[in-house]
């Protein structure tokens, strides 16, 4: 890929899912409004690109990070759906949006299937924890430690699935998917 082109799948994994969700529900466009997002992502690009060779040696690092980035983009789609007044249910897709769908666009775009309809727990642990947060509503827990709470559900979740390598059972074979 050429610069321009990493550039366009930095910025649509970092905002594509919380995008999509805002037009969505009639909100407006975060980044939009606030380009202190285009910088960062600009320069995360930039960075990246530059430090490419050296990015491997921290991969662990950057695992966590992403998995704690999908806890609080999770919490922060559910809480955006509340907000519309919009079903639990909704809340809960609307939030696994916010974490799951840039990085379907991304692997959409470089003509892959994306991960997470392939081999990680990753929408799993949104899902999950978007639950939590629901079910934590209906106790006296303040909202601070309901946001809390539900977001470890993610990281924790997320997190055991790598350790334990657990995955959801594959429906069709690479075979059968190749065949149609």
């Amino acid at each position: 890929m050429d610069p321009f082109g990493i550039l366009i799948i930095a910025f649509v994994t970092a905002v594509g899912g919380g995008t999509l969700r805002d037009v969505l529900i009639d909100f407006p466009i975060t980044w939009m409004r606030n380009l202190t997002f285009v910088y960062v992502i600009l320069g995360a690009a930039v960075f990246a690109v530059i430090f490419r060779r050296w990015l491997g040696y921290i991969r662990r690092s950057l695992f966590l990070f992403d998995t704690i980035g999908i806890a609080l983009y999770t919490i922060v789609g559910v809480e955006k759906g509340l907000a519309a007044d919009l079903p639990p249910l909704i809340c809960i897709a609307l939030g696994t949006m916010s974490a799951c769908f840039g990085g379907v666009i991304r692997d959409i775009l470089c003509n892959e299937i994306p991960i997470i309809f392939r081999k990680e727990i990753y929408a799993t642990a949104c899902i999950l924890g978007g639950v939590t947060y629901f079910i934590l509503l209906k106790t006296t827990l303040s909202e601070n430690w309901v946001v809390i709470l539900s977001g470890a559900v993610v990281i924790t979740i997320r997190l055991l699935a790598v350790y334990f390598k657990l995955s959801l059972p594959s429906i069709y074979t690479k075979k059968e998917l190749t065949q149609q």
